[in-house]
């Protein structure tokens, strides 16, 4: 079917603040932990260690470890299962994808002067795939207190009625279109059919039981293209620099099945309903990174880096439908279907995410082996939606920073070697980026690995499993009840390095 695009003229910043939430603040600002198989058996505790081609996206220093030029190519197998428990019925549901996870080199320029303390210069070049966003969820169960029409009714109340009916769809900013949903879809009725009036009441009966399905289906990544230069200063102190570009593409399709079994008013009642929503969005960014890493000793290291902000352009694209199906008492089944077949194409945004310190330690047991540990701090509650002087934006930063908190990620890292074998594993811990502690929990990941050394070539393999628990509403206004959701994730990263 053809889609009609159009773009809102009127209102186009609040209109599109409006379809924002504080989980769509959180999925930018958050990054998966992704990378070279040797990065991720070690869980990414690489801040003081370096030499690794990912280990630029913590601390750019470093790529200055390089002795020797380096180009590499990871692919990932991911694998994520999402098991929902929503008022006691349990349901699960699953996704598998393949993606090519990293790929980047260093070139490594020395200087043969014994006398010039600035002995080096590295130039790097990587691709991350920071985040992949491939995933279902499915939830289902009886809800015996609230139904969706307290969405509907949300959005329309304080709506003079005049501004919805006999209305085109286009012609209305997202709160309208939302009430605009549930009146064509006999959901809601104003109280009275006057155009003065701006309360609604409900067509779902009274009494419990709703019985309520849930999927949400979402695909996509977000992409960062790092630029690196790096410099030692008699192989004691090493210093760097990125300039990082960020891309996202993000969609997500969701589809809400709601019926009952309640008694019949003596009006019109909804017996069911299947309210479905698209969402895309997409757009670019940029950030930097500044790092050091220092030797106090030949094996101990240490080392601090700092990630900016950053900077995003994004740009949302929403469609929806209703169909409903209603029945007077002792009547025959009627149907509504309410399809504008229209696209929202808003105008652009700006999403500023919170920087980054990490703080590193490791200890270098000369050829045989490592330890190293990485602890990084983090505020959610400094993410924000711009322009912040917008009406609407000011809301939703205000909800962000009181629902947002600081928070920090350890990685704890090992590597052993036995000839040209090398053994790896890891821990990662990072605390609930929510106050609550419960809309999204702590994130606990376990790894390991291994790799040989051909010599001029280098072959690493990587196993690593997250489990982390969440509970989000279905949907973030009027009816906010969700499944608690337990997600456990395995990945399988393969990594292939030449020397140049």
């Amino acid at each position: 079917m053809k889609k009609i695009l159009f773009l809102l003229i009127t209102g186009l910043t609040a209109s599109a603040s409006y379809s924002q939430d504080v989980s769509d603040a959180l999925r930018y600002a958050q990054d998966n932990l992704t990378g070279t198989a040797r990065f991720r058996a070690m869980s990414g505790a690489f801040g003081a260690v370096g030499g690794d081609l990912s280990s630029l996206s913590v601390n750019p220093a470093g790529s200055a470890i390089f002795n020797t030029n380096q180009v590499g190519v990871s692919f990932s197998n991911q694998n994520i299962k999402n098991n929902s428990n929503y008022f006691g019925t349990q349901t699960s549901d699953k996704e598998n994808s393949f993606i090519l996870n990293q790929a980047g080199g260093v070139f490594v320029f020395k200087d043969r002067n014994p006398n010039n303390g600035w002995n080096k210069i590295a130039i790097g070049a990587t691709y991350e795939n920071t985040n992949n966003f491939n995933n279902n969820v499915f939830s289902a169960g009886t809800n015996p207190t609230n139904s969706v029409d307290g969405y509907f009714l949300a959005f329309a109340d304080g709506i003079p009625f005049q501004n919805i009916n006999n209305q085109d769809y286009r012609d209305l900013g997202y709160r309208e279109q939302q009430a605009f949903m549930g009146f064509n879809g006999y959901v809601i009725d104003p109280v009275a059919n006057t155009s003065g009036n701006s309360q609604y009441i409900s067509n779902v009966p009274e009494g419990g039981n709703y019985y309520q399905e849930n999927e949400v289906y979402s695909r996509g990544y977000n992409s960062k293209v790092g630029f690196n230069i790096a410099t030692s200063y008699k192989d004691r102190l090493y210093f760097g620099a990125n300039l990082n570009v960020h891309v996202t593409d993000y969609r997500r399709s969701s589809s809400f099945y709601e019926d009952n079994d309640n008694a019949l008013q003596p009006y019109e009642t909804i017996s069911n309903l299947r309210f479905n929503n698209e969402l895309y969005t997409y757009g670019n960014g940029f950030s930097f990174q500044l790092g050091a890493i220092g030797k106090v000793t030949e094996a101990f290291r240490l080392g601090v880096a700092y990630e900016s902000n950053t900077w995003y352009e994004l740009y949302d694209e929403t469609s929806q439908s209703l169909n409903t199906t209603r029945q007077a008492d002792g009547g025959q089944p009627l149907n509504a279907i309410v399809n504008p077949n229209i696209v929202n194409v808003y105008e652009s945004y700006t999403l500023q995410t919170p920087d980054k310190w990490t703080f590193s330690a490791a200890y270098v047991f000369g050829k045989s082996g490592l330890l190293s540990i990485d602890y990084a701090v983090k505020n959610y509650g400094n993410t924000k939606f711009k322009p912040v002087n917008d009406t609407s934006f000011r809301g939703l930063n205000s909800d962000i920073s009181n629902s947002l908190t600081s928070t920090g990620e350890l990685r704890i890292g090992g590597e052993y070697k036995i000839k040209q074998f090398s053994l790896r594993g890891g821990y990662r811990f990072e605390g609930s980026p929510y106050k609550n502690g419960t809309t999204v929990g702590d994130l606990n990941s376990y790894s390991g690995g291994l790799g040989y050394n051909f010599g001029s070539t280098k072959v690493d393999l990587a196993y690593s499993y997250l489990e982390r628990k969440s509970n989000q509403g279905f949907f973030a206004t009027g009816f906010t009840d969700g499944a608690n959701i337990s997600s456990k994730l395995n990945n399988v990263t393969l990594t292939l390095l030449f020397e140049l």
